[in-house]
């Protein structure tokens, strides 16, 4: 008798627990296993990227600064993964508040009220923490212009400030469901992947710190040979592989629109190689593996805003252009004599600033017909002047920004480091550390 009454009694709690969690799961949208795990994938290939970018970077200085130069890339994983979770969600994704110039919304801080929220059939702890891929990969960039003359300290204090002064506002502005770029004329700013948000505010601020810090000590004068093209080239390839998650992910679907996204990043990425290496074996009758890397990144960076709207042939265009731009790009430095030193501007900023120009003009048919369905007549002039004037807005933002961020980090804890330091290198003066052990005969250059 005991034990009918016991299983009867587990028998009703096994029901109503069952009846329960049907409650529970009516009041939540069904999850999109297929989505979240392409989503899951993409996030994890776009973490990759940083330190696939640390051994390009990393390959590219002399051996005395290397781990200096790949502890920037490093960094950022930490000192901006905390600060996205802490508040940069809110700032980026939260409503807009102070006129429409940054978001914020108490649920985003901390991340404390996306715990059962479900988004599109993704749950959003995974769309927050893709977006915090991007936040962290994109003060990476711009340590390629300092790179081998500034403080660590410096450099960490001014990630932080840029990144909440300048990245959350602009990732407001273009991705925000109510940012003003997102909502400028008939379908937005057209920035699928972060055309505007990471490579031109990234390249324009590297510009800006490159003049504001000035030349390294004996630029031009010195030779200042990469110390391990083999480690730049596995950076390269390990940045084309994460490239995928970076524009196919932002699409945020796994279907149509995600394969159109991949195949539009591959066609521009191997374009702008094949048409640096055309123009290298032109100039110099060789091929370098320098100039072949650089063709896969201009390739890569101008398809960046464009992927989601351009056909093949778009892809094609816009990886050769940017190659031949971004070459010429390099020229012009060397003559002017400024000392970005491993070209951020030249390839993020004057790459993907031509792709948010000229996708205008390969836009596919269909996007252009839904889009003169909202506004009559919009064509590709109409979007022209949108993205102008997201780019005009970019620039000015990160120009203004970055430079006044200079000045606090110099005035504040210093930001250039000290001559003693910078050739002694990096590694040793700031880091107690030595790449490959070795003693550097580059030691005081």
């Amino acid at each position: 008798m005991r034990s009918k009454a016991l299983a009867t009694g587990v028998f009703s709690f096994i029901v109503w627990m069952s009846a329960v969690g049907l409650a529970l799961a009516a009041d939540q949208p069904p999850v999109d296993t297929g989505t979240t795990a392409w989503m899951l994938t993409s996030t994890a290939l776009v973490l990759l990227m940083v330190p696939g970018l640390a051994m390009f970077y990393g390959g590219l200085v002399r051996t005395k600064n290397v781990l200096g130069t790949m502890m920037h890339s490093f960094v950022a994983i930490s000192i901006i993964g905390v600060l996205w979770a802490v508040c940069g969600y809110s700032l980026a994704f939260g409503k807009s508040i102070l006129g429409g110039w940054v978001g914020w919304s108490s649920d985003y801080f901390m991340l404390r009220g996306i715990d059962e929220s479900i988004v599109n059939g993704v749950p959003e702890y995974v769309l927050a923490m893709f977006q915090g891929k991007f936040a962290i990969i994109t003060p990476a960039l711009i340590s390629g212009a300092l790179a081998e003359r500034v403080y660590f300290k410096g450099y960490s204090l001014f990630i932080v400030l840029w990144f909440l002064l300048i990245y959350c506002p602009l990732c407001h502005w273009v991705w925000a469901s109510d940012g003003w770029l997102f909502n400028s004329g008939a379908a937005g700013v057209i920035d699928l992947a972060g055309g505007l948000v990471i490579h031109v505010s990234a390249g324009i601020s590297a510009l800006v710190v490159a003049l504001f810090l000035k030349p390294r000590v004996g630029f031009p004068r010195t030779t200042m040979a990469p110390n391990n093209l083999v480690m730049t080239m596995m950076g390269a390839g390990i940045l084309w592989a994460g490239w995928f998650g970076f524009n196919a992910g932002s699409t945020v679907h796994s279907g149509l629109d995600t394969a159109r996204a991949l195949t539009m990043t591959q066609i521009s990425a191997a374009s702008g190689a094949f048409t640096w290496m055309v123009i290298e074996s032109l100039a110099f009758r060789k091929v370098t593996s320098l100039g072949f890397v650089s063709g896969i990144l201009a390739g890569l960076v101008v398809i960046t805003p464009a992927a989601g709207v351009v056909q093949p042939l778009g892809a094609l265009a816009l990886g050769a252009i940017s190659s031949l731009a971004c070459y010429y790009a390099l020229q012009v430095k060397m003559k002017l004599g400024y000392d970005d030193s491993l070209d951020c501007f030249g390839v993020h900023g004057v790459g993907s600033g031509l792709g948010v120009l000229l996708l205008s003009f390969f836009i596919r048919d269909s996007w252009m017909q839904a889009a003169a369905a909202n506004v009559a007549g919009w064509g590709a002039w109409q979007q022209f002047g949108v993205q102008l004037k997201g780019i005009g807005a970019t620039i000015a933002l990160a120009a203004i920004g970055t430079f006044l961020i200079c000045l606090v980090v110099d005035r504040s804890i210093g930001f250039r480091i000290d001559k003693e330091g910078e050739q002694q290198g990096l590694d040793q003066s700031l880091h107690g550390e030595s790449g490959y052990g070795l003693i550097f005969p580059e030691s005081r250059s």
